[in-house]
């Protein structure tokens, strides 16, 4: 695929130093989040003008260099260096005073503010008497956009852009920041072919005119076409540095996984295995060619009853949108779902968890839980019907609600000081396991755990997956569970469904059911369908 793309010319200064000299240096750079080492005794270098992609496994240390960098997590050991000179980067105003500006996959704008004033943002010429004067701002404004080809009005509120369109707003507000570094987290991840052509267009030309790209994607396939320098993570550590033309797409996917493996003979043997076990049983949740453009391409596979299935896959790979889908918080535009046989409609949310299908979602405070209200009122939303003093009427027998939400909170040790308490005040574990209880009222037939125990400490994570497995075996449920830590799903499913650029590239269970093996498929079977041009 080929783009024009944007017409940026080179800028004065950065563009005219030396490629081989390094504007960012880091040495050293350590981080321990308690006995987990995060970054291990890291040395990396950043030129100006230069693409450098940085690669790896979830957890292998990518996020947390990201951080130190953009001053959100202080190291506890190493150097940073700018243009030769040490520097504390303690606060993310540090790191955009120095040059450096992050874009998070999850877009850091206003959404119900224009492109401009998101641009702008902090930035807005006044007159003297303390107006904005915008007309001197989109002035100043021009050259910026006149640069990156950006065509869609201005005057638009984000909420109003496309994806891609959102991305150059961002990119356009790095700029008007005279940064000298955009690191980029997972660009393309929710782009269409076309709208990903646009964006590697702009880094291209970002590059030309001196402005260096930090470029964060599980993509290989545009991380070898993109990048002058990769830089490998795992484990914490930089395992590999390399220049353009040094790796090609399977001996990067060794330095990620680590060793050689054969995902299609992996694969093959789980499938076959699988099918022995489970032919005799019909399925509880069969998924058939489920598609939601660009995200999710004809995905289809099988749940029985009191099974755990993990669908992994890296960022992108779709597990979200699969999940939110069979909970009906978002419409498939192809396939179908089946539960015990027969064909689901679901109009709503409201409608899936009528038919016995319930959602943990990822974002748990944001889209989950009720914060500011109490352990009671969380742990009873799920099912109030019971506790109506009258069937007709919306009022609560009190008495008979903090009943219930005591017993359940003691059946799955949530630790709270009392009822009333908001759940705000909980620890993450004692958060996770409220949404879970919540459903245990219901006659629930499939429960679907996005990102089962996220920010959860070592030990509630226990707990939670004992909660899941004696669901799972008690009443028959059966359990879809998404998890950015591989090791977390080999650790407690039967079965692991992998997913890549939102298709189903292999299945594992059994013996072959291995962190290797899971990355290996993520890795080796993901079809690239962008195509990367020069």
């Amino acid at each position: 695929m080929s783009s024009a793309g944007p017409s940026i010319e080179p800028a004065a200064g950065p563009g005219d130093a030396s490629p081989s000299a390094p504007w960012l240096e880091v040495r050293g750079l350590t981080k321990n989040f308690a006995s987990i080492r995060a970054l291990d005794a890291v040395d990396f270098d950043v030129s100006r003008g230069q693409v450098h992609g940085l690669v790896g496994a979830n957890g292998a240390g990518k996020s947390t260099l990201i951080r130190c960098l953009a001053g959100l997590v202080v190291p506890d050991a190493g150097t940073i260096r700018i243009d030769g000179e040490e520097v504390a980067i303690h606060t993310p105003t540090v790191a955009q005073r120095l040059g450096l500006t992050f874009i998070h996959q999850e877009l850091n704008l206003v959404p119900r503010f224009s492109a401009l004033e998101n641009i702008m943002l902090g930035r807005r010429k006044r007159t003297r008497l303390g107006i904005v004067d915008w007309r001197a701002t989109r002035r100043d404004l021009q050259d910026t956009i006149d640069r990156l080809g950006i065509t869609f009005s201005l005057e638009q509120r984000v909420d109003e852009l496309t994806v891609a369109q959102r991305w150059l707003v961002s990119i356009a507000r790095a700029l008007v920041g005279s940064a000298t570094m955009i690191a980029m987290d997972e660009p393309t991840a929710s782009l269409s072919p076309a709208e990903a052509d646009r964006i590697f267009a702009v880094v291209r030309h970002l590059s030309a005119a001196g402005v260096a790209v930090l470029y964060v994607s599980h993509r290989l396939g545009e991380v070898l076409d993109l990048s002058d320098t990769i830089s490998v993570f795992r484990d914490g550590k930089l395992t590999r540095r390399a220049s353009r033309g040094d790796l090609n797409r399977s001996s990067l996917v060794r330095e990620i996984v680590g060793r050689d493996l054969q995902p299609e003979a992996i694969a093959d043997a789980a499938a076959r295995e699988t099918h022995r076990a489970k032919s005799a049983q019909a399925a509880l949740l069969e998924v058939r060619e489920l598609s939601h453009e660009p995200a999710v391409h004809s995905v289809s596979f099988e749940v029985h009853r009191g099974e755990v299935v993990g669908l992994a896959g890296l960022v992108g790979s779709g597990r979200t949108e699969v999940a939110r889908m069979l909970a009906a918080a978002d419409r498939p535009e192809g396939g179908q779902i089946l539960l015990d046989g027969e064909p689901l409609n679901l109009k709503s949310v409201a409608s899936a968890v009528a038919s016995g299908i319930a959602l943990v979602p990822e974002e748990r405070r944001s889209e989950g839980l009720f914060l500011d209200r109490s352990v009671s009122f969380n742990l009873n939303i799920g099912d109030l019907k019971p506790l109506r003093r009258v069937s007709w009427l919306p009022l609560l027998h009190g008495r008979r609600a903090r009943a219930r939400a005591r017993q359940l909170s003691e059946q799955l040790d949530i630790k709270i000081a009392d009822l009333g308490q908001p759940v705000r005040a909980l620890s993450g574990g004692n958060q996770q396991k409220i949404l879970i209880a919540r459903w245990l009222t219901r006659d629930l037939r499939l429960l679907v755990l996005d990102e089962v125990s996220r920010g959860v400490d070592v030990g509630a994570r226990a707990e939670i997956h004992a909660i899941v497995g004696r669901l799972a075996a008690t009443r028959d449920t059966g359990i879809v569970a998404i998890s950015s830590e591989l090791e977390e799903l080999v650790e407690f499913c039967d079965r692991i469904v992998v997913l890549a650029d939102g298709r189903v590239v292999g299945e594992v269970s059994g013996d072959a059911m291995t962190h290797e093996s899971v990355l290996a498929l993520c890795y080796g079977h993901a079809e690239e369908h962008l195509e990367v041009t020069a």
